[in-house]
Protein backbone atom coordinates (compact mmCIF):
# COMPACT_ATOMS: atom_id res chain seq x y z
CA UNK A 1 0.00 0.00 0.00
CA UNK A 2 1.45 3.35 -1.08
CA UNK A 3 0.98 6.13 1.45
CA UNK A 4 -0.29 9.32 -0.18
CA UNK A 5 1.18 12.58 1.10
CA UNK A 6 -0.76 15.75 1.55
CA UNK A 7 -0.49 18.62 -0.89
CA UNK A 8 -1.13 21.97 0.78
CA UNK A 9 -3.40 24.33 -1.18
CA UNK A 10 -4.19 27.14 1.28
CA UNK A 11 -2.84 28.03 4.71
CA UNK A 12 -4.31 30.45 7.26
CA UNK A 13 -1.28 32.01 8.97
CA UNK A 14 -3.46 34.75 10.40
CA UNK A 15 -5.32 32.21 12.55
CA UNK A 16 -2.10 31.30 14.39
CA UNK A 17 -1.41 35.00 14.97
CA UNK A 18 -4.90 35.84 16.28
CA UNK A 19 -5.75 32.64 18.20
CA UNK A 20 -4.35 29.95 20.48
CA UNK A 21 -5.22 26.67 18.73
CA UNK A 22 -6.35 24.15 21.38
CA UNK A 23 -7.38 21.25 19.18
CA UNK A 24 -7.32 20.41 15.47
CA UNK A 25 -9.82 18.41 13.40
CA UNK A 26 -9.58 17.08 9.86
CA UNK A 27 -12.79 17.10 7.86
CA UNK A 28 -13.91 16.64 4.30
CA UNK A 29 -15.66 19.35 2.34
CA UNK A 30 -18.67 19.16 0.04
CA UNK A 31 -17.65 20.64 -3.32
CA UNK A 32 -18.81 20.62 -6.92
CA UNK A 33 -16.63 19.42 -9.81
CA UNK A 34 -15.53 22.82 -11.05
CA UNK A 35 -14.61 23.87 -7.50
CA UNK A 36 -12.36 20.83 -7.10
CA UNK A 37 -10.63 21.62 -10.40
CA UNK A 38 -10.11 25.21 -9.28
CA UNK A 39 -8.68 24.11 -5.92
CA UNK A 40 -6.40 21.63 -7.71
CA UNK A 41 -5.04 24.64 -9.63
CA UNK A 42 -4.39 26.39 -6.29
CA UNK A 43 -7.15 29.02 -6.61
CA UNK A 44 -8.42 28.94 -3.02
CA UNK A 45 -8.21 31.35 -0.08
CA UNK A 46 -9.28 30.94 3.55
CA UNK A 47 -7.85 34.17 4.96
CA UNK A 48 -11.19 35.79 5.84
CA UNK A 49 -13.15 32.60 6.48
CA UNK A 50 -14.75 31.21 9.62
CA UNK A 51 -16.57 28.04 10.65
CA UNK A 52 -20.02 27.84 12.22
CA UNK A 53 -22.28 25.00 13.37
CA UNK A 54 -25.89 25.43 12.23
CA UNK A 55 -28.66 22.89 12.82
CA UNK A 56 -26.19 20.13 13.64
CA UNK A 57 -24.10 20.68 10.48
CA UNK A 58 -20.74 22.39 10.12
CA UNK A 59 -20.28 25.08 7.46
CA UNK A 60 -17.32 27.20 6.40
CA UNK A 61 -18.21 30.77 5.40
CA UNK A 62 -16.04 33.16 3.43
CA UNK A 63 -13.82 30.49 1.86
CA UNK A 64 -13.10 31.88 -1.60
CA UNK A 65 -12.75 29.39 -4.46
CA UNK A 66 -12.11 31.17 -7.76
CA UNK A 67 -14.46 30.12 -10.58
CA UNK A 68 -12.88 27.52 -12.86
CA UNK A 69 -11.80 29.10 -16.16
CA UNK A 70 -13.42 26.46 -18.37
CA UNK A 71 -16.40 25.85 -16.10
CA UNK A 72 -18.85 28.36 -17.72
CA UNK A 73 -22.43 27.64 -16.47
CA UNK A 74 -21.30 24.98 -14.01
CA UNK A 75 -19.38 27.45 -11.83
CA UNK A 76 -20.87 28.15 -8.40
CA UNK A 77 -20.75 31.32 -6.30
CA UNK A 78 -17.11 31.68 -5.12
CA UNK A 79 -18.12 32.69 -1.57
CA UNK A 80 -21.01 30.28 -0.97
CA UNK A 81 -21.18 28.48 2.37
CA UNK A 82 -19.56 25.07 2.03
CA UNK A 83 -20.59 22.12 4.17
CA UNK A 84 -17.86 20.33 6.10
CA UNK A 85 -18.13 16.57 6.51
CA UNK A 86 -17.59 15.30 10.06
CA UNK A 87 -18.88 12.48 12.24
CA UNK A 88 -21.90 13.29 14.39
CA UNK A 89 -19.94 12.59 17.60
CA UNK A 90 -17.23 15.10 16.60
CA UNK A 91 -19.86 17.74 15.77
CA UNK A 92 -21.57 17.23 19.15
CA UNK A 93 -18.20 17.48 20.93
CA UNK A 94 -17.38 20.72 19.10
CA UNK A 95 -20.81 22.17 19.77
CA UNK A 96 -20.37 21.56 23.50
CA UNK A 97 -16.89 23.08 23.56
CA UNK A 98 -17.94 26.19 21.57
CA UNK A 99 -20.50 27.06 24.22
CA UNK A 100 -17.56 27.70 26.53
CA UNK A 101 -16.52 31.32 26.78
CA UNK A 102 -14.18 32.63 24.11
CA UNK A 103 -13.87 29.54 21.88
CA UNK A 104 -14.31 29.65 18.11
CA UNK A 105 -13.78 27.41 15.09
CA UNK A 106 -11.33 28.63 12.45
CA UNK A 107 -10.11 26.94 9.26
CA UNK A 108 -6.34 26.39 9.32
CA UNK A 109 -5.49 24.58 6.08
CA UNK A 110 -6.98 23.30 2.85
CA UNK A 111 -5.10 20.38 1.32
CA UNK A 112 -5.39 17.28 -0.82
CA UNK A 113 -5.05 13.93 0.92
CA UNK A 114 -4.78 11.54 -1.95
CA UNK A 115 -7.51 12.68 -4.31
CA UNK A 116 -9.77 14.14 -1.59
CA UNK A 117 -9.95 17.78 -0.53
CA UNK A 118 -9.62 18.12 3.24
CA UNK A 119 -9.96 21.10 5.56
CA UNK A 120 -8.20 21.30 8.90
CA UNK A 121 -10.17 23.32 11.43
CA UNK A 122 -9.02 24.39 14.84
CA UNK A 123 -10.80 24.98 18.12
CA UNK A 124 -9.34 28.34 19.07
CA UNK A 125 -9.20 30.85 21.91
CA UNK A 126 -8.65 34.51 21.03
CA UNK A 127 -5.35 36.15 21.87
CA UNK A 128 -5.10 39.46 23.64
CA UNK A 129 -2.88 42.22 22.25
CA UNK A 130 -0.13 41.52 24.82
CA UNK A 131 -0.11 37.82 23.80
CA UNK A 132 0.44 38.82 20.18
CA UNK A 133 3.27 41.16 21.17
CA UNK A 134 4.92 38.43 23.23
CA UNK A 135 4.75 36.03 20.26
CA UNK A 136 6.31 38.61 17.94
CA UNK A 137 9.10 39.30 20.45
CA UNK A 138 9.76 35.57 20.81
CA UNK A 139 9.98 35.13 17.01
CA UNK A 140 12.37 38.09 16.73
CA UNK A 141 14.56 36.66 19.48
CA UNK A 142 14.64 33.21 17.83
CA UNK A 143 15.52 34.79 14.48
CA UNK A 144 18.37 36.77 16.10
CA UNK A 145 19.80 33.62 17.74
CA UNK A 146 19.67 31.74 14.43
CA UNK A 147 21.40 34.63 12.65
CA UNK A 148 24.22 34.69 15.25
CA UNK A 149 24.60 30.91 14.99
CA UNK A 150 24.94 31.12 11.19
CA UNK A 151 27.60 33.83 11.51
CA UNK A 152 29.61 31.67 13.94
CA UNK A 153 29.61 28.79 11.45
CA UNK A 154 31.21 30.94 8.74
Amino acid sequence: MVKEGKKLVANNKRAYHDYFIDEKFECGIELFGTEVKSIRAGKCSIKESFVRIEKGEVFVFGMHVNPYEKGNIFNKDPLRAKKLLMHRSEINKLEGRIREKGLALVPLQVYFKGSLVKVEIGLARGKKLYDKRADIAQKDQRREVEREYKEKLR
